[in-house]
């Protein structure tokens, strides 16, 4: 065998997913023997032991982890080309990839997807929630065309970054606080507020405003998601930092106010696109939808 059969590949991923070789075989709608020859024919290969057959079910090694791990992107990524070209067969505009990462308005991207799909509804979007460095990581790997990130990031020759939004972050409060105009750091820092988990963006923002203090004050919650963190504010059991557009909708709810920060708090975002898919037409389009909500 002179190249990685991805038929072998898929077998050895299914009796990772499902813990036997016959569990596989029906799975792939294979004779069992068929399962056994295409492990034999990997390790054979890579002169390596993949999986090992135990009483109730099968484990992997740890290069068979290795090759299962890294397998599960090769076959994704293989679906991915078969599904674009045939969709250019077809005379379809496209699929293009986009990741966005948790600080992305949850009222804005409705509106950008309405707007693309009344523009281009050949064009097929395929939405990835990604945190910044992965989606930067993914970008430069080609498993993704265009991403919305945090801003700055390390520059790189094979990605193209142009600044998207400048959001002013406010604190989402439960209105029985009775709170004041504007919420500083040492306000807040003796009350329950939740933000969003470290690594990200969001987190790094709202621990420098603190910073700025002299402060560095735990949040009573930390959550990946914007909508959970109003649920907290409109139920009256903690403040939530976000951008005000996340919170726009709610501005006439009497359970719940909305306060600028003071200092005020920005949140930098920028659109991140694959240097190499910058002359398909598809990607172009999707851009071009995305450049109309730029502050």
């Amino acid at each position: 065998m002179r190249q990685l059969n991805l038929d072998q590949l898929q077998t050895l991923i299914a009796i990772a997913d499902l813990g036997t070789f016959a569990a596989a075989a029906q799975a792939l709608h294979l004779a069992p023997p068929t399962v056994s020859l295409h492990v034999k024919e990997l390790e054979s290969w890579l002169d390596t032991v993949l999986v090992v057959r135990g009483r109730r079910q099968a484990e992997l090694t740890p290069a068979g982890a290795v090759l299962v791990q890294e397998g599960r992107k090769l076959l994704a990524a293989g679906d991915d080309l078969v599904d674009r070209v045939r969709r250019r067969a077809a005379g379809r505009a496209g699929m293009v990839r986009v990741a966005v990462s948790a600080g992305v308005s949850t009222q804005l991207l409705p509106l950008m997807l309405q707007q693309l799909n009344a523009q281009s509804p050949d064009i097929e979007l395929r939405l990835e929630a990604v945190g910044s460095a992965e989606a930067m990581r993914r970008l430069k790997a080609g498993t993704l065309d265009i991403a919305i990130v945090a801003s700055p990031q390390p520059a790189a020759p094979e990605v193209r970054l142009q600044p998207w939004r400048q959001d002013a972050m406010v604190v989402l409060l439960p209105a029985a606080w009775a709170p004041p105009d504007a919420i500083t750091p040492e306000w807040l820092a003796g009350r329950r507020w939740a933000s969003f988990t470290p690594a990200t963006q969001m987190h790094g923002l709202i621990a420098g405003w603190f910073g700025q203090a002299g402060l560095s004050p735990r949040p009573y919650l930390a959550l990946s998601y914007p909508g959970a963190l109003k649920s907290l504010a409109a139920a009256a059991q903690a403040a939530a930092i976000l951008p005000f557009e996340e919170v726009a909708d709610l501005a006439d709810t009497p359970e719940v106010c909305i306060r600028p920060m003071a200092p005020p708090l920005m949140r930098p975002m920028a659109v991140a696109c694959r240097q190499a898919g910058m002359a398909d037409p598809a990607v172009t389009a999707v851009l071009d939808v995305i450049d109309r909500f730029k502050s």
